[in-house]
């Protein structure tokens, strides 16, 4: 294979980099994990995604994406330099039950999580808020409006969620780059803001 100094330079993170964060991507099947990572990442992130067969249909709940053809089936994982001496690393977890056995190792050593929701499903969120806090994971909310008719306020979302009031909210689209990027602003900010 062909390679330049150009494209090594953007696989290896810099020589300066001395300080690794990690962040975990949450959320219930089909909520838009895996598109936030590669929407935020700036190498080619890595996926784990395989084709969805009828072995799993009577397990995976399709009514919330029906065009959906692939899964992730271990991670996905996304790098992004934030500083000369700082960069962040993304994982994001497979949303179904069966796969939950790597939340255990995915959480070690992670700072917090971004917790996806589609406002349209989200009874499907409760699995999710219960690992993180069996984790100890300081977390935010990032509605992703995947659907434009499913509006709901933040307040009315608080409460069918049961959030605490320190927990942040934010509106986004798993799609935009700049969305995505105010989403995990957002918890970067909670996370400082509990540290203090």
């Amino acid at each position: 294979m062909d390679s330049n100094a150009a494209s090594a330079d953007s696989i290896y993170v810099p020589d300066a980099v001395r300080t690794a964060a990690k962040i975990l991507v949450v959320g219930h099947f089909a909520v838009g994990k895996t598109t936030l990572i590669g929407t935020l990442s700036e190498i080619a992130p890595l996926r784990t995604e395989e084709k969805m067969t009828q072995a799993a249909a009577h397990v995976d709940d399709l009514r919330g994406a029906p065009d959906k053809k692939t899964t992730t089936v271990a991670l996905d994982f996304g790098r992004l330099t934030l500083s000369d001496e700082l960069v962040l690393y993304l994982f994001g977890t497979p949303g179904q039950q069966r796969f939950m056995q790597l939340w255990e190792d995915m959480a070690r050593g992670a700072l917090g999580a971004l917790l996806l929701v589609d406002p349209s499903r989200l009874a499907e969120t409760f699995p999710v808020i219960d690992l993180i806090e069996k984790y100890g994971l300081e977390f935010a909310i990032a509605v992703n409006n995947f659907h434009a008719d499913t509006a709901y306020a933040e307040a009315e979302l608080r409460e069918a969620l049961d959030l605490l009031p320190h927990t942040p909210v934010v509106f986004c689209d798993a799609r935009d780059q700049q969305s995505s990027a105010q989403a995990l602003i957002t918890l970067i900010r909670h996370l400082l803001a509990r540290a203090s």
